[in-house]
C-alpha cells in the first residue's frame, strides 16, 4: 500500500501543476495528511528520479511545469509486472516476421519505453533472457489484418482455402470468433457456414479474403477458454478419448513435470517410468507427439492408437 499511496500523491501533484495551480509541499502535506518533510521529498523524487521538469515560482509559492508537453508515467510496475512486459516484449518480437509489422514496431515501442523507466541500463533490456521460435508461419499482413478486424467487429469472412488433405481449394464463409498463435502459426477459430460447425483454419491456407457486411453473434455455447481446455493439443471437439502415455524412466526425467493438459493425469510406476493420462479430439497432433519422443513413449491406450502407431512405425522402416 505505501508504493500505491506515493504514487497517487504524484499524480494528484501532477494534475495541480498540469492545471496551473501551483501546488507545493504544504498543500501536498495537507491534502495526503503526511508531514511536509515526506511531501517535500516526493517533489524531489519526481523532479530528480522521474525527471519532472518542476520549477520554483517564488511569487505563486508553488511548482510549474518548465516543458508543458511533459506527461508523467503513470505506470507502478512491480517485479512480476515487469517480468511480464519483458516477456510480451519478446514474444511480440519473435512472432512479428514481416506482417502488421508497423503496429508491432510501435507497440513494442511504446513497451520499451515503459522498460526503460525501470532498468538502469537500456541493454539490459535485451540482454536479459532472450526467445526463440522455430518453424512458424508468417502471415499476409492483409490476411491478418482482415481476420483481426473480422474478430473485432463480428463481420463475417469469406476466402479461398487450401486443403492441406487433398491440396484442393474451395471458398469458404465463416464467423470469425478468435485468432490464436500454436506454435509459431496462426489459426482462426470460426463457425464455418459450410460444415456447419466450429473449425480451425491455418492462416498461411487462406488468400482471396474479403471481409463481408453481414454482422454475427457468437453462438450460445461457445466459450473460448472451454473451447481451449476440451482436449489436447489444436484438434477439438466435443468427443474426446483418453490417451496414456508410458514414458521409458529414462524419457521420463526429460518430460516429468510438463504439462500436456490442464486435467491430466500422472502416475509414477515403480520402475520409474511414468504414465500420463489426458483427452484428446483427434489421433493426428498426438500422433506426431507421440513419435517425436520415439522408442521413448509407448502407447498404453486406446489400441486404435497403438495400431496407427503400429502402422506409422512400419512405413518409417521400410524407409530405412
Amino acid at each position: 500500500m505505501g508504493n500505491k499511496n506515493i504514487y497517487e500523491r504524484f499524480v494528484w501533484f501532477d494534475d495541480k501543476v498540469r492545471s496551473k495551480k501551483h501546488p507545493n509541499a504544504t498543500k501536498l502535506s495537507k491534502h495526503f495528511e503526511v508531514s511536509v518533510k515526506t511531501a517535500q521529498r516526493d517533489i524531489e523524487f519526481m523532479r530528480d528520479r522521474l525527471n519532472c521538469p518542476l520549477v520554483y515560482d517564488k511569487n505563486q509559492k508553488g511548482y510549474y511545469y518548465e516543458d508543458e508537453t511533459f506527461s508523467l508515467p503513470l505506470i507502478h510496475l512491480s517485479s512480476a509486472e515487469l517480468s511480464a512486459l519483458l516477456i510480451a516484449r519478446k514474444i511480440l518480437q519473435g512472432i512479428s516476421g514481416e506482417y502488421i509489422s508497423k503496429e508491432l514496431s510501435l507497440a513494442i515501442d511504446k513497451i520499451t519505453s515503459i522498460l526503460k523507466k525501470h532498468v538502469a541500463e537500456t541493454d539490459v533490456i535485451d540482454n536479459a533472457f532472450s526467445l526463440q521460435l522455430t518453424a512458424y508461419s508468417p502471415v499476409q499482413e492483409d490476411i491478418f489484418k482482415k481476420v483481426l478486424e473480422g474478430c473485432l467487429k463480428r463481420q463475417s469472412l469469406s476466402f479461398a482455402y487450401l486443403s492441406p488433405r487433398n491440396d484442393s481449394q474451395n471458398t469458404r464463409t465463416v464467423d470469425p470468433y478468435h485468432l490464436f498463435n500454436y506454435m509459431g502459426t496462426w489459426y482462426l477459430i470460426s463457425y464455418c457456414h459450410l460444415r456447419k460447425e466450429l473449425r480451425s483454419f491455418n492462416l498461411c491456407r487462406i488468400s482471396s479474403i474479403q471481409l463481408l457486411d453481414d454482422t454475427f453473434a457468437v453462438r450460445r455455447g461457445f466459450d473460448v477458454r472451454t473451447y481451449f481446455d476440451s482436449a489436447f493439443g489444436l484438434y477439438k471437439g466435443d468427443r474426446t478419448t483418453q490417451v496414456t502415455l508410458r514414458f521409458s524412466p529414462e524419457k521420463t526425467r526429460w518430460i516429468k513435470g510438463q504439462i500436456w493438459h490442464k486435467d491430466q493425469e500422472e502416475k509414477c510406476l515403480k520402475d520409474g517410468s511414468l504414465e500420463l493420462t489426458f483427452p484428446v479430439a483427434s489421433f493426428a497432433e498426438i500422433m506426431m507427439e507421440i513419435l517425436r519422443h520415439g522408442s521413448g513413449v509407448e502407447v498404453v491406450k486406446p489400441e486404435s492408437l497403438r495400431e496407427l502407431i503400429k502402422t506409422e512405425a512400419k512405413k518409417i522402416l521400410k524407409i530405412y
